[in-house]
């Protein structure tokens, strides 16, 4: 992925940040997910939680009483924006509504003060963690596979993929346009930027809920920033020939040109400064949404898991070589909101993930990275209930739909509680497969729930925000940085 230089690069980088945790134990942690996924609310649940002696059982450091203390800090780099914890908190506590998505990258760091386990230890002066979580959109991190890969190789399968059955109908403007495009005409910038909009329009519509589509790199056009407008923007790709040479000031010869711009100003530095410095990563996946949306949003969904994953620097690197280099020793792929499914389908969640991302995880464990699969609900927005119905017993989730949500011919105003029977998934993944690999027919339906109102103790005092195994996600993420 990275040149000679670059490589060097990281490896200053990585002596530096080493020689600095030595006084001060730091761990980074990135969060990403594909859209939607609950990259935010993760964060924000997370962090409330440790602030607010939140109910982690299964977090052993805090289950054991060995937290001293948990508190924000300012993050070590200058110029990454900071996580804005406390509007996020605000949004899904006061508003009872889910903040923003993740649209660039920021960061948060969280010290947490600690007692050992080893009884000999706590004669000495407790421990110090800082945990400094690192969240970028998904959509960047399926960009760097782009860095091995010329412009011929990225329009091939960008086209390809256009043309599959489920993008077919959404890129058929795009398609129609390089169809009676002269690659070899002069360029002209009205001409790229028409290609370059209904490309990105191509995706932007890919997206939407009802294709939950996944793979759409490059992944700032679906969230420019400032770089919006930029000739490293501004392109798409083409139907190029393999081996052909197209004249200079061609359009095709311009296209590559910023493709390769594009690798350069945005792809690499994010790899460099960003990814390649992080120790721990917690993937996150709604993967129901693409089980709403159908078989080929699965399909589509394992694509880019495999994508994903391909691109980590996983391992295990001894204490001299982690000064040299970095390598991402954990990686967690966490099924988000199992609270719209009754904890019977939980376990099958779980399955269904792994089944997805089995290939890829393999890659990462034989490199010596630990890989996990997790169901969770970083924001429990229901509760469990069951109701009888024609002397069978239904689980349901109760929780209050957003407004706007539907189910069949009823819709929801966003203020009353409903009880909701989602439906099963299969006990056996395989079941969603065919025999050839393709997957079966019938997705189930779900629906978007509102935050809850916080709970009371029997004392009185405000609980912290509910999750569905949270705790196991901080045990396996740092729960060993504890000891």
């Amino acid at each position: 992925m990275t040149s000679l230089a670059d490589e060097a690069r990281l490896v200053l980088d990585n002596f530096t940040d080493r020689t600095s945790h030595l006084l001060h134990p730091t761990l980074r942690l990135g969060v990403t997910g594909l859209s939607r996924a609950g990259k935010t609310v993760f964060i924000t649940a997370l962090v409330h939680n440790l602030l607010h002696e939140g109910r982690l059982p299964m977090f052993r450091a805090k289950a054991d009483g060995r937290i001293l203390g948990t508190y924000l800090e300012e993050q070590p780099d200058d110029a990454v924006p900071r996580f804005q914890y406390e509007d996020h908190i605000r949004t899904i506590l006061e508003d009872r509504a889910w903040p923003q998505s993740t649209r660039a990258i920021s960061e948060l760091r969280l010290t947490i003060d600690f007692e050992s386990a080893s009884t000999w230890r706590r004669m000495l002066p407790g421990g110090r963690l800082s945990i400094d979580i690192v969240d970028y959109p998904g959509e960047w991190l399926l960009d760097l596979p782009l860095i091995d890969k010329d412009f011929r190789a990225f329009s091939t399968e960008a086209i390809e993929r256009a043309r599959l059955p489920s993008r077919r109908e959404v890129a058929r403007e795009y398609l129609a346009l390089i169809d009676r495009t002269d690659l070899e005409a002069k360029a002209d910038e009205p001409t790229v930027q028409a290609l370059k909009a209904a490309f990105a329009g191509y995706l932007q519509a890919c997206r939407q809920d009802r294709t939950a589509l996944s793979t759409l790199p490059p992944g700032r056009f679906l969230m420019p920033g400032d770089l919006e407008g930029s000739p490293a923007l501004s392109f798409a790709p083409l139907p190029v020939e393999k081996g052909k040479n197209y004249p200079k000031g061609s359009l095709a010869a311009l296209m590559a040109r910023r493709y390769e711009a594009y690798k350069s100003v945005v792809v690499k530095p994010f790899f460099r400064e960003h990814f390649a410095r992080l120790d721990r990563q917690i993937l996150l996946v709604d993967a129901l949404q693409a089980i709403n949306a159908g078989p080929e949003a699965v399909a589509d969904l394992e694509t880019a898991l495999t994508d994903i994953l391909a691109c980590f620097r996983p391992g295990r690197s001894s204490w001299l070589a982690s000064f040299l280099t970095r390598r991402i020793d954990k990686i967690l792929v966490a099924a988000t909101k199992a609270d719209h499914l009754h904890r019977d389908s939980h376990r099958r969640l779980e399955a269904i993930v792994r089944r997805l991302v089995d290939d890829a995880t393999k890659r990462a464990r034989f490199s010596g990275a630990r890989t996990e699969v997790l169901a969770m609900a970083a924001v429990r927005a229901t509760r469990e209930a069951s109701v009888e119905e024609n002397g069978e017993t239904l689980p349901l989730i109760v929780g209050t739909p957003a407004a706007g949500e539907r189910i069949g011919d009823e819709s929801f105003d966003g203020k009353s509680e409903t009880g909701i029977f989602p439906g099963d998934l299969p006990a056996d993944p395989a079941a969603l497969f065919k025999a050839d690999g393709e997957l079966a027919a019938g997705a189930i339906q779900f629906v978007r729930f509102r935050p809850p109102r916080l709970e009371r103790s029997a004392e009185g005092v405000t609980l912290s925000l509910p999750h569905i195994r949270l705790d196991r996600a901080l045990e396996f993420l740092i729960g060993d940085r504890l000891t």
